[in-house]
């Protein structure tokens, strides 16, 4: 048994789509050096002129919302940029970037974000809505993210939200066991000023939405996979895809994998028991 959510006209809500939202930030030494912690990479932090590792752009000219102005789940209040989809629980589905450059510390960088679809489909839980979104971050002028972004609204489990059984993963050539408990999913909402409850606040998201614990946000997710994907090749792939399939928890024992098929590395992340939670893939090119 499900709670679908309430019924709406989609073409009120693909009145949305073509609005256009534009930020401007600084790639600040700052910025660099707390992601750098926050993500546990080695060595020194960038410095001014240096290259800072990608996906940090989830960090950069992020809406400011006034406090006032959030929704109960600690997102913007809807129907502003995002249409004002009336379904409880929003998630950041997957998505896939095109990278063209990289960003440096001391550039001032750009986002572009457009809303290019609104659909619906029919889940489990009921009625699902899907808005995709265009992002270009460009730095000091020049073209360098292109980003699709795949969010998804779904409604309430009426089983105090049981999560449906996923196939065990296969187990990759490369492993790597990882941990992503409360402090760090707290300093990345922090760094991405993301006041998604679900992410930090345990009794909204157990009490509220019915998870059983704080939820992996998807770009940190995808941002691991990422960074291992660079590790094990040795640069950062140009293009990288991702979907996310299951929730990962705070505290979940997990581990990043990786096999090659062909040009691509194929990575994803699993839990203990073998749950799949994301899939994606890196090429260079």
């Amino acid at each position: 048994m499900s709670t679908a959510g309430p019924r709406f006209d989609i073409d009120d809500l693909r009145d949305w789509i073509g609005r256009e939202d534009i930020g401007t930030d600084i790639v600040s030494e700052d910025l660099a050096r707390k992601y750098h912690a926050t993500m546990d990479f080695a060595g020194a932090a960038p410095l001014p002129g240096e290259v800072v590792p990608r996906l940090i752009h989830f960090c950069l000219a992020q809406p400011a919302v006034p406090t006032a102005n959030l929704g109960p789940d600690g997102h913007p209040a809807r129907g502003g940029f995002m249409p004002p989809v009336p379904l409880p629980r929003r998630m950041w589905a997957g998505g896939a970037f095109n990278f063209h450059g990289d960003l440096r510390v001391g550039d001032i960088a750009k986002r572009t974000s457009r809303i290019e679809n609104v659909a619906l489909k029919e889940g489990r839980t009921g009625t699902l809505c899907f808005v995709t979104i265009q992002h270009r971050i460009e730095a000091n002028g020049t073209l360098v993210l292109e980003e699709r972004q795949d969010i998804v609204y779904r409604g309430l489990d009426a089983t105090g939200g049981a999560v449906k059984a996923v196939p065990p993963a296969e187990q990759g050539v490369h492993q790597r066991p990882m941990k992503a408990e409360a402090p760090l999913l707290f300093r990345y909402s922090a760094l991405t000023f993301n006041g998604h409850r679900i992410h930090y606040d345990r009794c909204y998201v157990t009490e509220v939405e019915g998870y059983p614990g704080l939820i992996v946000h998807g770009p940190l997710q995808a941002a691991l996979l990422f960074y291992y994907a660079s590790e094990l090749l040795g640069a950062p792939p140009s293009h990288f895809s991702f979907r996310g399939l299951s929730p990962l928890f705070d505290d979940d024992a997990f581990a990043l994998h990786a096999r090659e098929d062909r040009d691509l590395l194929k990575v994803w992340t699993a839990k203990q028991n073998g749950a799949l939670c994301m899939n994606a893939e890196a090429s260079w090119s």
